[in-house]
């Protein structure tokens, strides 16, 4: 471990267990009687931010790591099947958490947001797509990126242009972009309530007059690229290197984070890694004031 990893652990450990010791209600559910478990909810967060920024995707593995290098930061380290079925009851407190730290940065009043979505693989071959638990949730999807089907299910990411999580949503392959998009600022319409002219870029895909009317009754001013037949669009300039910062973000997700080696089996375990994964790009964009591209790639190292 590092001096800038300690410090990040051990700061993301304080602020979860002042939210806990503040608002009791957001842990996982446990009874009153029964066996108190040996390590905290904070700590579980802090393993699991810990596992995605040093790359672990075998949670068995990671366990085995930190008994061997991490002791002085968790004298007590859950087994593996204990790990995983906490973490699995632990997503909506890993939601929660990156909220807090999302609002916590400079950068949470930016008011141009970046949109889109990016696959989450969950399975290849035939004979996991029919056993899979994940089957009716996750569905074949085409990505155009990369020219290619897939199987599984889609991330759907507003960013600012530094890179901090604002909003996201997991859906199957096929969910349309615009209606996943006007769902989450339907579901948080407060996001938008005290931004009054808040931009949004997205690529080619989020169009519609009634798609944008819907956004502009939110306050949102849309800018996209012009599609195939459609007049120049206002901001067309500004769209490459723009853009670029989603697909950053994107690539972090898959390049560093390891998004599509989730191993999720279930819409429990799914949901829980993906939420892992959010936490921690928004742990270190934190850590790093909005600056997530300078800092992660120097944490991973």
């Amino acid at each position: 471990m590092t001096p800038d990893l300690d410090f990040l652990a051990t700061a993301l450990y304080v602020k979860t267990d002042d939210l806990l010791k503040a608002s009791p209600h957001l842990a996982p559910w446990r009874p009153a009687v029964g066996i108190t478990p040996k390590h905290t909810d904070a700590e579980l967060v802090t393993l699991a931010v810990m596992q995605a920024l040093l790359g672990f995707t075998s949670e068995a593995k990671w366990l085995r790591h930190a008994r061997a290098h991490l002791r002085h930061l968790f004298p007590c380290l859950p087994q593996q099947p204990g790990y995983n079925k906490r973490l699995r009851k632990a997503a909506e407190l890993l939601r929660r958490i990156t909220r807090l730290l999302a609002t916590d940065t400079s950068v949470w009043s930016d008011d141009v947001w970046i949109v889109d979505s990016t696959p989450v693989e969950c399975g290849r071959s035939p004979k996991t797509v029919k056993r899979s638990e994940l089957a009716g949730w996750a569905e074949y999807g085409y990505c155009a990126s990369h020219s290619r089907f897939f199987w599984g299910l889609r991330l759907h990411l507003v960013c600012t242009l530094q890179g901090l999580p604002v909003a996201f949503a997991l859906t199957g392959a096929k969910a349309d972009e615009r209606e996943t998009l006007l769902d989450l600022l339907d579901a948080e319409p407060e996001l938008v309530a005290t931004r009054p002219g808040q931009t949004l870029i997205g690529d080619k895909n989020y169009f519609g007059r009634d798609f944008e009317h819907r956004l502009a009754e939110h306050g949102i001013r849309l800018l996209r690229p012009a599609r195939k037949g459609e007049p120049e669009r206002p901001g067309a300039e500004l769209f490459k290197p723009l853009r670029q910062v989603i697909e950053s973000v994107n690539e972090t997700f898959k390049g560093q984070l390891d998004l599509e080696r989730h191993h999720g089996r279930t819409p429990a375990g799914a949901v829980a890694r993906v939420m892992q994964r959010i936490l921690t790009l928004t742990t270190a964009s934190r850590v790093a004031g909005g600056n997530l591209t300078l800092r992660l790639p120097q944490i991973r190292a």
